[in-house]
Formats: structure tokens, C-alpha cells, sequence
């Protein structure tokens, strides 16, 4: 776990109108095995200067979100609006137009750079696949590396062979702010960085966060990751939102079974390992979901209403969202009645 400092846990209430709405948002990929549903009814929305993360297992449907925002490829199913516009409605150079308002940091940083081009020009990439005659080239390349902290004059004749790791991702940052986003994705950003490089990026997307306006989501299997960076989580379970709302509150108390299992598999420096609470049986497989709830066939708590029900997202709290039939705050008050009342 990175050594960045926690975020301050949010309002409730959400500040200025979104940037990004996307609602029941879909991806099913066409395999040899019959489809497979990466994505199925997923609502997200994304405000300026407001950062939500998305976490769950590898496979749960992250980065298939991400990519379907950008329309690499579209979704399956739903709609992603930006600033009002529907994404699908536009022709290809309508969409061509607005792409740089949707910028991604991808998680492999050096790979993500090409090899044989330098820092300058690597920051330069979207100022000139959009030229702008009312845009310096040189003096934006500048303010975005001195933006990241990367002096150009000594690393703007640089390659990404000559860089390290964490440089390498400031580079990536900086060549996606030259386009002036709307909303900067981070795909995994700092998972192939050490500690003390962790830090120094989420610090850089937090505070560019404040200071220019943007809506950022954040896809991380890290939850100290997480708790650094962002305002808002999402927990993603086999393609769909299992608990949503601030960022320090769900961390603090999960309602649903699958986030307090992510939560305890967390190793901490002093505690052993603890018990994940969950029952021994493999993930189930997005080729074929089971009926009802998704994690029935690895929760302790799953009855019969799990199996032919699904359960639907609700608010448990202000801000507070769970999609579980029996949310652990329920369960545990329902325990503790029936504890009193056989007492009695």
C-alpha cells in the first residue's frame, strides 16, 4: 500500500453540474465460448474537480468501463453523455473533434510512450493531431512538463529509455493534459511504480484535479491507493456496481459483503492476514453469471431470495449505495435481535 496521504473524506452533496454521465452501460465481448459479459447496467457519473475510482478484482469489469467511455470500442449497450452530449450521436469527425476533451493514462508508462520520440514531442502528440493556431507548441509542452514537475530543459531531448518509471508516467500525464481534458482517466497508473513514485504521481493528479477543473476517475485494485486519490468509490463485482459513495465512509464501514472481503484481504504492517469471510469457492465466470446476485455462490450471507432475486442499488445512507439483499449493517442488526431475543 502506498504511504500517500488519505484524502479528505467529501460532502456528501456533489458540487457543479457533471462533466460525464453514463447509464446502463454495457460491454459483451463476442468469444468462441458464447458472449461474455464484461459490463452489464453500469451508471456512472463524473463532476469537475472530483475524482471517482472504480475497484474490484482483475476481471470485474474496470478497465472495459474506461475504454467504453473513450469508445475504444463503444459499449455494447447505454449512453455516455459529455457536457450534455450524447457520445453515439456524433459522426466520426464530430467525434474526432471532442476526443481531446477524454484523455487516459494507461498503466504500463513506458510502453505507453513511444520509444523513438522525445519528451517535447511526446507532450506535443495532441497539439498536432489538433492543431490550434491560437496555441503556442512550445510554450505548451513547457507549462505541462514544468505542470508535472519535469524541468524542460533537462528532460524535454529525453527518450522514455532514459527516463524511470515514475518519470515516464508524468510524461504520459503531461502529454494528456496538453490536450485540455474534461476528464482524465488513470487506468491503473501507479501500480507498476514503486512506493515512493506512487506517491509523487497521486499527489500530481490530485492537486491537477483541483486546480484545473477535472473529473477523474480512477480504476485501481488498491483500496490505500484509493483512499489517497479519490472523493468517490465504485466497487465493481463481475461487471456491475455492488456499493458506491464517499470514498472514506465506504472504506470505513462497507455495507456490502464483497467490499468488507476486498477490505480484509488487505495486508496491514502488525496484523496477520485475515479471513476474507468468504465461502471457498472459485469466481464465477462472466461467460456465465449466476441467476440472482452475482457473488451469491462466495457470500456467507446468500439465502434463496439471492438465487432468484437481483438485487438493485439503494441508497442504505446519504450518499451511500448498495446493491445486497442483506447489507452488513442490516445483517448485523438483525443478528443482534435475534441474539436478544433468544436471551429473553
Amino acid at each position: 500500500m502506498t504511504t500517500a496521504p488519505a484524502a479528505v473524506a467529501p460532502d456528501v452533496a456533489t458540487p457543479g453540474e457533471a462533466v460525464l454521465e453514463a447509464t446502463g452501460l454495457a460491454v459483451v465481448h463476442r468469444t468462441r465460448s458464447g458472449p461474455l459479459h464484461a459490463v452489464s447496467g453500469v451508471d456512472l457519473t463524473l463532476y469537475p474537480r472530483r475524482t471517482l475510482a472504480l475497484v474490484g478484482e482483475s476481471g470485474s469489469g474496470k478497465s472495459s468501463i474506461a475504454k467504453a467511455l473513450l469508445r475504444l470500442p463503444p459499449p455494447t449497450a447505454g449512453t455516455v453523455t459529455l457536457d450534455g452530449t450524447d457520445l453515439a450521436t456524433l459522426s466520426p469527425r464530430a467525434l474526432r473533434a471532442v476526443r481531446p476533451r477524454l484523455q487516459m493514462v494507461f498503466q504500463d508508462p513506458v510502453s505507453s510512450l513511444n520509444p523513438r520520440r522525445r519528451v517535447r514531442d511526446l507532450v506535443a502528440e495532441s497539439l498536432d493531431a489538433h492543431p490550434d493556431p491560437a496555441r503556442d507548441r512550445e510554450e505548451t509542452v513547457t507549462r505541462q512538463l514544468e505542470a508535472v514537475g519535469l524541468p524542460p530543459a533537462l528532460f524535454g531531448d529525453r527518450r522514455p529509455s532514459q527516463l524511470s518509471g515514475g518519470q515516464a508516467q508524468r510524461v504520459a500525464i503531461a502529454r494528456a493534459l496538453a490536450a485540455e481534458p474534461r476528464v482524465l482517466i488513470a487506468d491503473e497508473a501507479v501500480s507498476a511504480l514503486d512506493v515512493s513514485a506512487q506517491a509523487t504521481v497521486l499527489n500530481l493528479l490530485r492537486g491537477l484535479t483541483e486546480e484545473r477543473g477535472l473529473a477523474g476517475l480512477f480504476i485501481s485494485h488498491d483500496l490505500g491507493v484509493v483512499r489517497a486519490v479519490s472523493d468517490e468509490v465504485a466497487v465493481l463485482q463481475l461487471g456491475r456496481i455492488c456499493e458506491r459513495g464517499p470514498t472514506e465512509a465506504v472504506l470505513a464501514a462497507p455495507a456490502h459483503p464483497y467490499t468488507a472481503a476486498l477490505l480484509a484481504a488487505v495486508p496491514e504492517p502488525g496484523r496477520p492476514l485475515g479471513d476474507t469471510g468468504l465461502l471457498p469457492a472459485d469466481p464465477p465466470s462472466p461467460l456465465d453469471p449466476p441467476s440472482g446476485c452475482r457473488f451469491r455462490t462466495r457470500c456467507p450471507l446468500a439465502d434463496s431470495r439471492c438465487a432468484g432475486e437481483e438485487p438493485r442499488l439503494r441508497e442504505v445512507s446519504p450518499g451511500r449505495a448498495v446493491a445486497c439483499h442483506r447489507p452488513l449493517a442490516e445483517a448485523a442488526t438483525q443478528a443482534t435481535q435475534s441474539t436478544q431475543a433468544t436471551r429473553a
